[in-house]
Formats: structure tokens, C-alpha cells, sequence
């Protein structure tokens, strides 16, 4: 199958890396759009809809493949293979994040380094973990999800969102997620918020940033200084921000932190 197709994807810029932008859960590319033209003057950009998302190919939407994250990471393999060209980072909001993780762990040839972006190997408590949510949380979440999923999204997108300044932010989430064909989005959401990628951490070698904010939902504080702890080469950094999303509520902060840390990677880009 056509990748340009099957994912909307969209390369702009060149330089001496390639950054892929992969949005999470009930959103579509159109999320990056404060960041990453700054960085198509620099670097080489690939933007892309996971399979289901956006404007993706819904045709190659497979409720088998697509039932675990492994299905997403899969794809995301085909499109480095692809789309890359020299040294290539995974920019991974939300649940992208993890699934950039097992992307790299299928192939670790692929990826230079990570930068994730509200990320959370598990959203729920258990144990010691700390993931913000108790089980019985999520499964009212999901059977509220189920059996009405507008309005569902209309009173999640903007407690996701966060950003109480900025209300038009709430609106669009709100919308991204309401256009998402529901029988897809519900899986997705099933997929995302029972995933447990805990004991793939240890396991990833590359370059970490993990970028979390100061008042998140949906991946607090705490899960960020988790994945500090067991992923062996991470950075974090907390920005003073309400939400999940700081790439869009938050671009200036999240791009001070990313260039930060591309720069400690050697990898300043070129200004064209």
C-alpha cells in the first residue's frame, strides 16, 4: 500500500536530520502545526496520521493489527525506513510516545534519539506505580467512552486540553476528537489507556527527553519521574503548563526544551 496515503504524510524541510511528529490519541498532524514549521527550516520534517486518525486511509484500518499498540509501531517502522534520512528523532505525543518506544525497540538501527511528549507507559495505579488513574477509573472511562462517545470527547477534550486561557485550544480538541469515526476511536482509547509498556523501559537505549507538565491529567508529574528512572538515558524536563498537550498550549516552552536537547545530541540543524 501507498505510505503517502495510507498515513496523509507531508516531508517538508531539509538538514542534517529527520524529526518524524507522530500526535496522540483522537488527533491528527494538524496538532504540530506551532512547532513544526520552525523546525522544517532546520531539519528534514515527516508529519503523518496514525492509521484510523486524521485523514489517514480508513481502508487500512485492520481491528486486528490495530488491537494492540505493536500494530502502530509497526507502521511507524515502515515509515522511518521510508521517510528518514540520516539521523532520525521521534517526536511522540501521548501515546505516540510509547509507541515510538516499541517502534525502536523493533528496529533500533532507526532512531537517533526520542523526545516524548505527555508521555505514560501506564496509566494505572498499581503498586508502587503511580499512573493517575485506579482501574475502576478507566473502565467508567471507557464504558462512559462506549456508550456515548460525543459527548464523551465534548467533556474530556477540555480537561485533556487543559489551557484555560486558551479556549479555543479546548474547542478544537473537542472537534479532532468528534471527527475520529467512533467504532476506531473506541478501540484506540481501549488500546491506549489499558497499554502497559513498564517493562519495555529499561529496554531502550537511545536518547530520551521526556517533556511533561507541571499539571496534567493525564500523565502527571509523577509518571514522567518513572520513565526518568527506568528508561537509561533520559532527560526530564517539567514545564510550568495545565494539560497534555504543551505543543500546543505550551509550543514556546516545548520547543526551548527540545532544542535543548537536540543541541546536546549534536544536532543544531541548518537555518535555510
Amino acid at each position: 500500500m501507498d505510505l503517502q496515503k495510507k498515513h496523509n504524510v507531508h516531508v517538508q524541510g531539509d538538514g542534517p536530520a529527520t524529526l518524524f511528529f507522530a500526535h496522540g490519541f483522537g488527533c491528527d498532524q494538524n496538532m504540530w502545526r506551532f512547532m513544526q514549521p520552525a523546525y522544517a527550516r532546520r531539519f528534514r520534517t515527516v508529519l503523518f496520521d496514525l492509521v484510523g486518525s486524521g485523514n489517514s486511509d480508513l481502508s487500512a484500518y485492520d481491528p486486528v493489527k490495530y488491537g494492540s499498540l505493536h500494530g502502530y509501531a509497526g507502521d511507524v517502522v515502515e515509515l522511518a525506513r521510508a521517510y528518514r534520512q540520516g539521523p532520525a528523532i521521534f517526536v511522540g505525543h501521548s501515546v505516540s510516545a510509547m509507541i515510538g518506544l516499541l517502534a525502536h525497540l523493533k528496529d533500533p538501527s532507526l532512531f537517533a534519539a526520542h523526545v516524548m511528549v505527555g508521555p505514560s507507559p501506564c496509566y494505572i495505579n498499581e503498586g508502587d506505580y503511580f499512573g493517575g488513574f485506579e482501574r475502576s477509573d478507566i473502565e467508567s472511562l471507557l464504558e462512559t467512552l462506549e456508550s456515548n462517545y460525543l459527548g464523551w470527547s465534548s467533556n474530556m477534550a477540555p480537561a485533556i486540553m487543559g489551557a484555560p486561557g486558551q479556549p479555543e485550544l479546548a474547542v478544537e480538541l473537542t472537534n479532532s476528537f468528534c471527527r475520529t469515526d467512533p467504532e476506531i476511536a473506541k478501540q484506540f482509547a481501549r488500546v491506549t489507556f489499558l497499554s502497559d509498556n513498564r517493562a519495555d523501559l529499561p529496554r531502550m537505549d537511545a536518547p530520551t527527553l521526556i517533556l511533561q507538565c507541571s499539571d496534567d491529567l493525564i500523565a502527571p508529574v509523577a509518571v514522567g519521574e518513572y520513565l526518568a528512572r527506568q528508561l537509561p538515558r533520559s532527560t526530564l524536563v517539567v514545564i510550568d503548563n495545565q494539560g497534555h498537550c504543551p505543543h500546543m498550549s505550551a509550543p514556546g516552552a516545548s520547543s526551548d526544551a527540545i532544542d535543548t536537547f537536540l543541541a546536546a545530541q549534536g544536532l543544531h540543524g541548518s537555518m535555510t
